[in-house]
């Protein structure tokens, strides 16, 4: 009997999948895509139905080569690419370049790369979905259509090597509306007044003004505070009402690729990019001690929250015997799954719940522990029984007993406090919550407390605050978002996030994306120029149709044409505009060109902002925007003053004898390196992705890095050297020592 071929995308699966299968088969790679539309040139006929001309993309000649001997060596080909859109595509494409050689091709999709998943596929094969190819397809040449005929409008208007994407450039709208609404912002004063009360002078508990004469207090300014305070002062104060009510708290669903990439980022602080690639790693396989490689997690490309029944009868049975009976439901928890959602798979769980983080500990890297920990956790939770919890609010009457001519003030304070009667599911698992300034937090409620009591006035403590404008967005909450408005696909948010950063239309501080001048000036454009292509509801409604493409329900010709057509004709009225469209980038300056005496004004180039000459083309005179800033270094070289620049890794100091000296050094924040016996400086660098870190200038001789500004401050509860700069929406800005973990306010060390 000869070998049947199973061919899968990734070189790192073929270890584990053959394991598996046995001697009986030969499981080779395509890795990734073997064909594409060529990069040279728009690679559409749109004037014969928008076909797309494949060509074989460079290196994947002999990748097909060997595929087509293999399957001409084969009794059958099993194409096992990954369970979704793009894996179709790829599917498709191999198997158009091997029936000749082999006819007897099936689809097989691996939902786990585990023994039960591999046997599972393998025992149901499928014909190649031309539905799920037809979307791709349709989504490819949309996203071709857009990148290739919008971009060179913004070489002509920007400078040349500058891109549009159809979804990318949807999201960098969002982030740029969020910019102008955050400068837009004006922060308005207002007072709160809390009681700090008690019963017999004891067990004092604090209570929050909530109403003033059955109406919300509106208190704007300190004068008006301590007017009511004053008041306040004379009031008795007695116990309206205590309600108690319980609340059943049920866990989160299992994770689907947004979940996982908003709690992982959020609590585990990594990018969306990084979430995914070690996720990949996890389904391909991990060495785990004698049962060799074996896929840990389930596909993590997927909008479900399904689980299969036999998963789910495995964890009822871990959850019973490790937790006890109480903790587990009657039945299955069976979550609902949005409308619209594409259901192929199931959502992201361990392949099996044996497989303890603890018990897999040892073998795995930190972060792919922490990444696995975090989807185990979940998925147990989500099958465990909800947190019961007991909720008090007392209502606390103050009013003066013998009313004076002036007050007529009756005030109204709350008090809410919550005990858990039953932790259930909290045991194991709880979501990260991001740091907020919670103006009703919850407190322990005194004992004996009853309606009518009359409480003692310990103090009243009025407080200032200020409203504060929308956050930026992370990372984790551009997911949370864009799901939300149904942009994209999870599949697509990581590469989303860092097109925008590689482009240099958004940076990252800390863990806040922030549009560049250069992301806003393009959102600008497009939006101003194709207003109805770059909006939030066509480009969900484009998902929508490409999700009916998938279903059968809609053709790709149909969608294609459909977007094409008013694309086109906003294309073609843009053109005529496009001079009069990079005049108005040009800003004017005070500065007059010292060659020809014309104005100098302000223009775009591929390293940002420049001055040039009015004139152009008759003067070509062009000087940097700002010059360099002269610093107190010398050059080690040959003496000179060194100059401040910015490049694209941030800023540097260059060598003022520049060309003849090109001596350059990174920039140092003023601060010694604290790893005990270094003698390097700690200097300012960006990743490829833009993101500002900071490190030793002894790299590689000294690996000290952190994401966050350290300043040299010696922390007070532990004697670390430095502590580190913090920023939160609710605490502002803050130290932290990242030994320790303690806070500090600005001011209160030095």
């Amino acid at each position: 009997m000869g070998k049947s071929l199973v061919i899968v995308e990734s070189k790192a699966k073929t270890k584990t999948i053959a394991k598996f299968l046995g001697k009986n088969y030969i499981v080779l790679p395509s890795i990734g895509h073997v064909k594409d539309l060529p990069k040279g040139k728009l690679g559409i006929d749109i004037d014969n139905g928008f076909n797309p001309q494949y060509i074989t993309i460079r290196g994947k000649g002999e990748v097909l080569k060997q595929l087509r001997t293999a399957a001409q060596n084969s009794t059958h080909v099993f194409i096992a690419t990954d369970p979704d859109r793009e894996g179709e595509a790829i599917a498709w494409h191999i198997a158009d370049e091997i029936q000749s050689k082999n006819p007897n091709i099936k689809r097989v999709l691996f939902n786990e790369i585990t023994l039960s998943g591999i046997n599972k596929g393998m025992s149901n094969p499928l014909d190649i979905d031309y539905n799920l190819v037809e979307a791709q397809k349709a989504r490819r040449i949309l996203d071709r259509l857009v990148g290739y005929q919008v971009s060179p409008f913004l070489w002509k208007t920007i400078f040349r090597g500058l891109s549009a994407g159809r979804v990318q450039s949807v999201a960098l709208r969002l982030l740029c509306e969020r910019e102008a609404e955050i400068e837009a912002f004006i922060a308005e004063e207002y007072w709160s007044i809390t009681a700090k009360l008690s019963k017999k002078d004891e067990n004092p508990f604090l209570s929050r003004l909530v109403k003033i004469n059955q109406k919300d207090p509106k208190i704007n300014v300190e004068k008006e505070a301590l007017a009511y305070v004053e008041e306040l002062k004379r009031c008795h104060y007695k116990i309206l009402q205590i309600k108690k009510k319980k609340i059943s708290k049920a866990p989160p669903p299992p994770f689907t690729t947004s979940t996982l990439q908003q709690e992982a980022s959020r609590r585990l602080g990594y990018s969306t990019k990084k979430i995914m690639t070690i996720a990949q790693g996890l389904y391909e396989g991990v060495e785990i001690g004698t049962e060799g490689s074996v896929g840990l997690i389930t596909y993590m490309r997927t909008d479900s929250t399904r689980v299969a029944a036999e998963a789910l009868e495995a964890v009822r049975e871990y959850i019973y015997d490790a937790y006890g009976k109480e903790y587990l439901p009657t039945t299955a928890r069976i979550f609902k799954t949005k409308q619209a959602v594409q259901d192929a798979h199931e959502a992201i769980r361990p392949t099996s719940v044996k497989r303890t983080p603890k018990a897999v500990k040892k073998y795995l890297s930190a972060e792919q522990f922490q990444l696995y920990e975090l989807i185990w956790n979940r998925f147990v939770a989500s099958q465990m029984e909800a947190a019961q919890l007991e909720q008090t609010s007392i209502d606390i009457e103050a009013s003066e007993p013998t009313p004076s001519s002036e007050a007529k003030n009756i005030f109204l304070f709350r008090t809410t406090g919550s005990i858990y009667l039953f932790r259930g599911y909290l045991q194991l698992y709880e979501e990260f919550q991001e740091e907020t300034e919670n103006e009703d937090e919850t407190q322990v409620i005194p004992p004996g407390l009853k309606a009518g009591d009359l409480l003692l006035l310990l103090a009243l403590l009025p407080k200032q605050h200020f409203t504060k404008a929308p956050p930026r967005y992370s990372e984790s909450s551009l997911v949370k978002e864009l799901d939300a408005l149904g942009i994209g696909r999870p599949s697509t948010y990581a590469l989303i996030i860092t097109t925008l950063l590689v482009r240099k239309y958004i940076e990252k501080q800390g863990r806040q994306l922030i549009p560049t001048e250069l992301g806003r000036t393009v959102n600008k454009i497009l939006v101003q120029q194709f207003p109805d292509i770059f909006n939030v509801s066509f480009t969900a409604q484009m998902e929508e149709e490409l999700d009916k493409i998938e279903s059968g329900h809609k053709k790709f010709l149909t969608v294609v044409k459909d977007f094409y057509g008013p694309f086109h004709q906003a294309l073609e009225a843009t053109e005529t505009r496009k001079e009069e469209i990079r005049d108005s980038l040009m800003e004017s300056t005070p500065e007059t060109c010292p060659k020809c005496n014309r104005p100098l004004v302000l223009r775009w180039g591929r390293n940002g902002k420049f001055l040039a000459c009015s004139g152009y083309p008759d003067c070509k005179f062009t000087k940097p925007q700002n010059e360099p800033e002269k610093t107190d270094e010398v050059c080690s070289k040959c003496g000179r003053p060194m100059l401040l620049k910015v490049g694209r890794f941030g800023r540097f100091l260059a060598c003022s004898g520049y060309p003849e000296c090109k001596n350059t050094q990174p920039y140092k924040i003023g601060m010694l390196c604290p790893k005990e016996g270094c003698t390097g400086h700690i200097v300012e660098r960006k990743t490829k992705q833009g993101k500002l870190f900071y490190g030793c200038s002894r790299y590689p001789d000294c690996d000290f890095v952190t994401w966050y500004k350290p300043v040299a401050i010696t922390c007070t509860v532990c004697g670390n050297k430095y502590l580190e700069e913090r920023y939160t929406q609710a605490k502002g800005e803050y130290l932290r020592c990242p030994v320790c973990k303690h806070e500090f306010e600005i001011g209160d060390v030095s």
